[in-house]
């Protein structure tokens, strides 16, 4: 588990430059195609936040890890489609995914059949890139107001994912402004090649795969 302690000292080090608590940062760990034998491993050691980029792929992996490890936390950190929004507010405790109206509908409808009560985040594609989810920013104002009225579950604030290539600072800094203005307290950006940056801009959730568990056969973007 050298890889983990490498992650957490690096994020304990960037929340120290930031003038900023350890404890204000949640380390998820991206598990996207990681066996249940090396989940073990980091659970054991403590880590208990995993995010999933499939729904599919989440409910054939942790419904017999949460028995065996009750205090784990599951966030569902890819796109959803409207169809599988029962199985998502089934399974997860966070869903980093609303990105349109007709979804929050969908898992409003769930959260109610399924009494519960999931924490969600409006994915925003801050870099409008063709092949991602989320809303564009310059309907991202619209989309939070109209998302506002959902009293079924919980939005407590924002997901990015910045283009691989280039300087990720202008993405963050724009999901911080989108966060004031709507008072959104959780930013769920950075990932495992720009999160100490993500930290240094207000992360409060960073999702990191690749330095953890290596490297894997990820979508665009990576973790």
């Amino acid at each position: 588990m050298a890889n983990l302690a490498r992650v957490r000292g690096q994020i304990a080090a960037a929340c120290r430059a930031a003038g900023r608590a350890p404890d204000s940062v949640q380390l998820v760990a991206a598990s996207k195609t990681v066996d249940p034998q090396i989940l073990r491993q980091t659970i054991e050691a403590g880590l208990l936040s995993y995010g999933e980029n499939r729904v599919q792929e989440g409910a054939a992996k942790w419904p017999l890890l949460r028995q065996e490890f009750p205090g784990l936390e599951l966030h569902l950190i890819g796109p959803l489609q409207t169809n599988k929004a029962r199985d998502a507010v089934a399974l997860f405790d966070v869903i980093h995914a609303l990105d349109r109206v007709r979804l929050g509908e969908a898992l409003a409808r769930q959260c109610v059949a399924q009494e519960r009560r999931p924490r969600v985040l409006v994915q925003v594609n801050t870099g409008a890139e063709q092949q991602k989810s989320g809303v564009l920013p310059a309907e991202a104002d619209a989309l939070l107001e109209r998302c506002r009225r959902f009293q079924e579950f919980d939005l407590v604030g924002l997901m990015c994912i910045p283009p691989y290539e280039g300087d990720p600072r202008p993405h963050f800094e724009m999901l911080v402004k989108i966060a004031e203005r709507h008072g959104l307290s959780e930013l769920s950006m950075g990932m495992s090649h720009n999160y100490e940056s993500a930290i240094e801009h207000g992360a409060t959730q960073v999702r990191v795969g690749t330095a953890i568990f290596g490297a894997r056969d990820y979508p665009a973007g990576g973790a």
